[in-house]
């Protein structure tokens, strides 16, 4: 079967969906219509947001279609008229059958983990926290359960010292649309072999789960090595975050986007301070000092630490630890 004449429906919401999506179309496949969630309201004048997807989608000219409900049966008659060949999911809901199961040669997803490892909504975020070295993206075609379908294809990438979530984000993204379209061609051909994970021992995996406000905070009573991943991983978004106070009361609280670490045999309360009041803002850890490079204190902008220290003077009287 040729795969530039597979009837593809693509479905995704977010941008890193977006590369392979444009990719697709731009290498002359033939996607009939994109799937993606309904446009809700968003911001303080309650406009209503589209999706990154749905944005790509109009821009490319490709019918879209955005179902409340994934078994509704307007939007699987719709579906079904289209008579897919295969589905391409990114970044999108759990799929019922009735869905993942209607093209001929099935749905496959692309997620952003070498699986069985990370399974779940934030796996580049967790390879980093977690302080892994390498990481991938993974083809894998859909079944009942998530993230535990058949394994098609793999592409591994290295996790560098310097790269936080932003960073790893665009290069996955990228090496994933790669994937997306070598995956359709080896759909199409046939000629393929699938890795199950079945029988996995579930204990030697780490799992990805959603990232939640609390997951942010930073405890500074963990190593400094702990401490800089966390701040990577989750920067620039959600960022990493630590409560301050001072007189032993919560005064306030600063997101930290970058730092460096400094080793050292401590003697001093974690979370403690340290400063020359122009140059560096350090915080004490259970093994040495994180170097806050980048911080945004609650209602203000982020900025460098040398333009924060110059008008933040209290910083000598605060601590972000009780």
């Amino acid at each position: 079967m040729n795969a530039k004449s597979l009837r593809i429906v693509f479905m995704g919401t977010p941008e890193f969906a977006t590369t392979s999506l444009r990719r697709l179309v731009a290498e002359g496949y033939n996607v009939v219509a994109v799937v993606t969630t309904p446009d809700k309201p968003a911001g303080r004048g309650q406009k209503m947001h589209k999706s990154d997807v749905k944005l790509a989608a109009e821009e490319l000219g490709l019918p879209i279609l955005q179902p409340e409900k994934l078994r509704d049966e307007a939007f699987l008659a719709e579906l079904r008229a289209l008579e897919p060949d295969l589905g391409v999911v990114i970044a999108f809901r759990m799929l019922p059958e009735v869905v993942w199961a209607m093209p001929k040669l099935g749905t496959f997803n692309l997620h952003a983990s070498l699986l069985p490892q990370y399974r779940g909504a934030a796996p580049i975020n967790w390879a980093i926290i977690n302080g892994d070295k390498r990481t991938g993206v993974t083809t894998f075609l859909l079944n009942h359960e998530i993230d535990k379908g058949a394994i098609i294809e793999q592409r591994e990438v290295d996790i560098l010292p310097e790269d936080n979530i932003g960073t790893l984000y665009d290069k996955l993204m990228t090496i994933g649309a790669e994937l997306v379209t070598e995956t359709v061609d080896k759909l199409a051909s046939g000629n393929y072999a699938t890795i199950e994970q079945m029988h996995i021992d579930e204990s030697t995996l780490r799992p990805a789960p959603k990232i939640f406000k609390e997951d942010g905070r930073i405890e500074w009573r963990d190593s400094i090595t702990a401490i800089h991943n966390k701040v990577r991983g989750l920067s620039p978004y959600p960022a990493a975050w630590t409560p301050i106070f001072k007189g032993g009361e919560e005064c306030g609280s600063a997101k930290i986007f970058t730092t460096h670490i400094e080793s050292q045999s401590m003697s001093v309360a974690p979370g403690s301070l340290r400063s020359d009041g122009r140059s560096y803002l350090a915080v004490a850890a259970s093994d040495g000092w994180v170097y806050i490079d980048e911080l945004q204190l609650a209602g203000k902008r982020r900025m460098a630490i040398k333009e924060l220290l110059l008008g933040w003077r209290d910083y000598a009287e605060v601590s972000f630890s009780l």
